[in-house]
């Protein structure tokens, strides 16, 4: 099993993107899809994570502005940030909770993307 991260980049105070997580390989199901950040010198935080029941947990500091989504079909998840702060600086991974074909469950991480936002 592979996640793998996209849509990272720099982007104005106030700008927007849209960060992708496609997960692949011998997925028998995802149980849950989220998104972490980790700031220079700071620990790795969670944004965002959505559950197969449909519930969702976002971090204070990204209610309102932050919106994560999944597409069942395609084993995949994004997550729209739109008015970005300089504090929103951070490598985003994507991580998952997926049972295999084998029934085994398993934590899952990408490879990070950087968003970075300038004042």
């Amino acid at each position: 099993v592979q996640l793998q991260a996209s849509g990272g980049g720099l982007v104005q105070a106030g700008g927007s993107l849209r960060l992708s997580c496609a997960a692949s390989g011998s997925i028998l199901s995802i149980v849950a899809m989220g998104w972490h950040r980790q700031a220079p010198g700071k620990q790795r935080e969670l944004v965002a994570v959505i559950f197969n029941s449909g519930s969702i947990n976002y971090a204070d500091s990204v209610k309102g502005r932050f919106t994560i989504s999944r597409d069942y079909n395609k084993n995949r998840g994004d997550l729209q940030v739109n008015s970005l702060k300089p504090e929103d600086t951070a490598v985003y991974y994507c991580n998952a909770r997926i049972t295999d074909w084998s029934n085994r469950r398993d934590d899952y991480w990408g490879q990070g993307t950087q968003v970075t936002v300038s004042s």
